[in-house]
């Protein structure tokens, strides 16, 4: 059984890759695989950051595994972590890939610890890379020797830029939200008993498509009873011209809007309230928002982009349309509102929550480690497999 370093963010900081990277690396631990988990001390400085801070003490668990000894802007602390690394004696390093400013720290303890690396790719690079951000991410991401992707679109981006070397796919896992009281929580955004509510939560990024949410929840008829619930932080600037447009009157009385980061201990409450998730995006890799609403039972209304439509079953977990087509989104939210139509796709979400489980995802990285010993960056290695924890066989 490989023994795995691994390093990434953790908590108190809130975001998708650092609530994922943890719960792999309970995973690991509970499998006896997790040699060390190093997490920073410090990420980005506020200068850089375009939100209103990257801390939530609730968003991660604190596993009493992590050892925070670096900051990801202070190369003078990274000397530390590697030798911390070493005194690990791990047999890989896995480092999660999905922004380039984490690419100088993660090259600097790949060439310091001379393991091999495997990549955990969430994102190829940077959501509307730069040229820069392209040549960081091709740097970091040319230093493994493997890649686990969460969908099948990101394998084959990786397999065309780095051919030969071992992949494989596992989805984000079902992540359940914190539990709350659904009749509180629609009763404090102001739901009525017949309201079909739809989620779209997290950061508010142009590649997210919410401008076309916006624009499928305007078009449909007063009658269609269906509130969108929008929740999360807009990125850089937008808040003041997304709120202008809340504001117009074609979306009155249809949407409940908070424009800021909803702190873990609250996301329970929204994800309560609502009847789906919808996911309206015009590009992605893989969502975990898309892991918490099934994880909560709820189906996911979504575009047929990415790992999206990997794990959303169209008309079983959830609804997919085209991206970027708000007459093809608001007929799927209007179908939401048919009689039967929630009940069943509940149950289909319920049914895809158990699919993939972190133990099946740690499983999937240790084989994947194991075939890095059967070859080397330049060399035919090929799929390690896709793997589906349902029918317990990785193809």
């Amino acid at each position: 059984m490989p023994r795995l370093l691994l390093v990434g963010p953790s908590w108190p900081l809130r975001g998708g890759v650092a609530r994922t990277t943890t719960l792999l690396a309970r995973a690991l631990a509970e499998a006896g695989s997790l040699a060390a988990f190093l997490v920073p001390s410090r990420q980005y400085p506020s200068w850089l950051y375009p939100g209103a801070s990257d801390i939530d003490p609730d968003a991660c668990p604190r596993l009493p595994e992590a050892h925070r000894c670096y900051g990801v802007f202070e190369p003078w602390t990274w000397k530390e972590a590697a030798r911390v690394g070493r005194a690990a004696a791990a047999d890989a390093l896995v480092l999660p890939y999905w922004t380039m400013a984490w690419a100088p720290l993660e090259l600097g303890l790949a060439r310091r610890l001379a393991l091999p690396v495997v990549a955990i790719v969430h994102n190829p690079a940077d959501h509307d890379a730069s040229r820069l951000a392209r040549l960081m991410a091709g740097r970091v991401l040319g230093r493994a020797a493997a890649y686990l992707c969460h969908a099948r679109s990101v394998e084959l981006q990786v397999l065309a830029r780095f051919p030969g070397r071992p992949t494989a796919v596992h989805p984000l896992p079902a992540d359940p939200p914190p539990r709350a009281d659904r009749a509180a929580a629609r009763a404090r955004l102001g739901l009525k008993a017949n309201d079909v509510a739809v989620l779209c939560l997290g950061l508010i990024r142009p590649y997210k498509g919410v401008e076309v949410l916006l624009e499928a929840v305007s078009s449909l008829p007063r009658e269609v009873p269906v509130t969108l619930l929008l929740a999360g932080e807009p990125w850089g600037d937008r808040k003041a011209s997304l709120a202008e447009r809340l504001a117009r009157s074609d979306l009155a009385g249809r949407v409940r809007a908070r424009l800021e980061w909803v702190p873990e201990r609250e996301v329970g409450e929204w994800f309560a309230a609502a009847d789906a998730a919808v996911l309206p995006y015009l590009a992605a890799t893989g969502s975990a928002v898309a892991a918490q609403a099934l994880g909560a039972g709820l189906p996911v209304i979504g575009t047929r982009v990415g790992g999206i439509a990997e794990v959303v079953t169209d008309e079983d977990s959830g609804l997919l349309v085209p991206p970027g087509d708000a007459s093809a989104l608001a007929g799927a939210l209007r179908q939401l509102a048919a009689p039967g139509v929630l009940a069943h796709l509940a149950a289909g979400a319920a049914a895809a929550a158990g699919r993939w489980s972190w133990r099946s995802y740690a499983t999937t990285l240790l084989e994947l480690v194991g075939a890095v010993g059967h070859t080397t960056p330049g060399h035919h290695g090929g799929r390690a497999g896709y793997t589906d924890a349902a029918a317990g066989d990785s193809t």
